[in-house]
């Protein structure tokens, strides 16, 4: 069984900035990549950024410059460093992780942009 757990969220003043960890484990998967969503109240889910198995990385624009996605060297552990944060970062940050034959979503975890 492929669990996926993110971690990191909280309320943070625009500006400031956050680092998010996502962390998949199991038996028996083969990662081809694994990604950040968001879903703000009332929107639809969206993607954030993805790193591929190989280290390949794509930003949406609106968080391009501000935010940085990274993947632990030997785990399937997976970062999303965030800084410059707006109020319309406010959001549940989601995990996917990508296999070969299935996709995995983490619960979320809430960023609550404020002051």
């Amino acid at each position: 069984q492929v669990q996926v757990v993110e971690s990191g969220g909280g309320l943070v003043q625009p500006g400031g900035s956050l680092k998010l960890s996502c962390e998949a484990s199991g038996s028996g998967f083969s990662m081809y990549g694994m990604a950040w969503y968001r879903q703000a109240p009332g929107k639809q889910r969206e993607l954030v950024a993805l790193i591929r198995v190989n280290g390949a990385t794509n930003y949406a624009d609106f968080v391009k410059g501000r935010f940085n996605i990274s993947k632990h060297k030997y785990k399937n552990t997976i970062y999303l460093q965030m800084n410059s944060l707006l109020p319309e970062d406010t959001a549940v940050y989601y995990c996917k992780l990508t296999t070969r034959t299935s996709e995995y979503w983490g619960q979320g975890t809430q960023v609550t942009v404020s002051s």
